[in-house]
């Protein structure tokens, strides 16, 4: 497909396979049914599918645990399934990513089988081993996720293993040359069979201080706000120098077999660390997921100056990147209320850099409530109240039995109020929240200056949010949002003096000249074109599908 730049001009669409789309009935969505509703995603306009993994797995934790690198689950299909899936989504014009889960491997894994047989064994030592501290405990204090010791004793071989999730999940050993190589094999594996890229999960937990020197109490720790492992700081086992030089020879694997493959990254550490991930002359991961909005409080001058920060810190050549749903976060809907998860949608494709859109995002669902009796998310079941099932519901294509996912009983349930908002009762909604992400996309697709354009802070007071997106041919388009439930009016800074509404999240304001100033609703977010452009929102849409 051989565009080095495409990942910068698109839109990714994050896909939990086992809640997309079931074609056999028995629950749990696969390959076949992702491939059945590419169609879905052409017509919406994005530009590639990230899948969360379908490696074979004893799926302790859905898939994050890996047996195999190189395979398919049943569950969701086979390599050919996904062989097919690739071809076809490349036929469309869409890429694919595939999640990559290097910090650990399941404990059914053959490497792990091996390490775990004996203290000889040829493979011990691609897994974290140790001997018990002084006091005949864990040899230092890190804490796994969920806030307890990161060291599992293993009474067969007399010492403890190192995991930062769950028992099951052992931590490989990235100091060892030969899980080094091992890993990066299987990228090529995929790069191989015509894989666009990877999401890497957990990167910054990769390797531990060698020294095995004890972490410092967190200060700020807040119990019962905070998830338990932020007690203490988390300085000699998450992000190590070594992890970020690993990372650039992860670029450099990938860089083996073209320009137009790319590197998303979940990190969820400091802006300032974020940064290092970019790597020395472009050398690093493309995309280090920026998860800021995920987590920040929605106020207009907050946001506002977070994005100055973050622009403002890229290195020379880095591109940003904007993250506002996935599989481990609520859903916007249920974090802002449904009005301003339309204009978080505003937000997140007319901000510069490359958005990823959560599945079900285009839709408005919100989080479904599960109780703790029918809860299946592991973390549900070690830290009450802080489980994932609410946010990884089925996907809803239209209102019959099991809401268009599946024939049989969903895996989850797909929630009365998340039927309603089905994609085929939206399809032809003028009003609907798909409506709105599809004319979202086919604008940002048609309007260089929302894409690659240079973005300008306009001056706002109270809950509005504004900005221009520049070209250096003179396009200036205004993003206005009103992040409160008041009406505002913005005035509208010189460069921006007379336009016309492009796109509002509320109905009736499509074609408005604008002058001066800009009148909000509560709620709104609008897009001004410059005078005299032309309706960019109502071309056709030239996209196969």
């Amino acid at each position: 497909m051989g565009d080095a730049d495409w990942w910068r001009r698109g839109v990714i669409y994050q896909i939990y396979p086992r809640s997309f789309m079931d074609s056999d009935g028995d629950g749990v969505g696969d390959l076949p049914g992702i491939l059945a509703r590419l169609d879905h995603l052409t017509w919406l306009g994005v530009d590639a599918i990230w899948l969360s993994p379908v490696h074979p797995s004893p799926m302790d934790d859905f898939g994050y645990d890996v047996s195999d690198y190189t395979g398919v689950d049943p569950v969701f299909g086979t390599l050919d399934d996904l062989d097919r899936l690739v071809a076809e989504a490349h036929r469309r014009g869409l890429r694919v990513l595939l999640d990559w889960v290097p910090n650990h491997t399941s404990d059914q894994h053959p490497w792990f089988r091996a390490s775990s047989s004996s203290r000889d064994d040829p493979r011990r030592d691609w897994y974290v081993w140790r001997d018990p501290g002084p006091d005949g405990g864990p040899p230092s204090n890190w804490l796994r996720y969920v806030g307890d010791s990161a060291w599992r004793w293993h009474e067969p071989t007399g010492q403890f293993y190192y995991r930062v999730f769950l028992d099951s999940q052992p931590d490989l050993n990235w100091r060892n040359p030969e899980v080094q190589e091992a890993m990066f094999d299987t990228l090529r594996f995929w790069l191989a069979r015509g894989i666009d890229g990877f999401r890497i999960d957990a990167l910054v937990v990769l390797v531990e201080d060698d020294r095995l020197r004890d972490n410092p109490p967190n200060p700020s720790y807040r119990p019962g706000e905070d998830f338990p492992y932020m007690r203490e700081l988390s300085v000699w086992n998450v992000d190590r120098p070594e992890t970020r030089e690993l990372a650039a020879r992860m670029r450099k694997v990938v860089d083996e077999f073209g320009d137009d493959r790319v590197l998303l990254a979940e990190l969820g550490v400091p802006l300032e660390q974020t940064m290092a991930y970019y790597g020395g002359d472009g050398g690093g991961i493309q995309v280090p997921f920026n998860f800021e909005l995920l987590t920040a409080a929605w106020d207009a001058r907050g946001i506002a100056g977070y994005v100055d920060r973050y622009l403002a810190a890229l290195p020379a050549g880095a591109w940003p990147n904007w993250v506002l749903g996935n599989h481990d976060s609520p859903r916007v809907a249920s974090r802002l209320g449904p009005a301003q998860a339309r204009v978080a949608a505003v937000l997140l494709l007319t901000l510069p850099g490359t958005p990823i859109l959560y599945q079900g995002e285009e839709l408005g669902l919100g989080d479904v409530p599960i109780p703790p009796s029918a809860a299946i998310d592991p973390i549900a079941q070690l830290v009450p109240g802080r489980g994932r099932d609410p946010e990884r519901t089925p996907m809803p294509w239209d209102a019959g039995p099991g809401g268009g996912f599946t024939t049989g009983r969903p895996w989850l349930p797909v929630g009365e109020e998340n039927l309603s908002l089905n994609a085929a009762a939206q399809r032809d909604d003028p009003a609907s929240m798909l409506t709105l992400h599809r004319r979202l996309l086919q604008l940002r697709r048609q309007t260089p200056a929302l894409v690659t354009g240079a973005y300008q802070p306009v001056e706002a007071d109270g809950d509005v949010l504004a900005y221009l997106r520049t070209t250096p041919g003179g396009d200036r388009w205004l993003v206005a949002l009103n992040l409160g439930p008041s009406p505002a009016r913005l005035a509208l800074p010189g460069p921006a003096a007379a336009g016309r509404v492009e796109l509002s999240t509320q109905p009736g304001r499509d074609g408005e000249p604008v002058a001066g100033s800009l009148d909000l609703r509560g709620d709104e977010a609008v897009v001004v074109s410059p005078t005299g452009h032309a309706d960019a929102a109502q071309e056709p849409d030239t996209r196969p599908g």
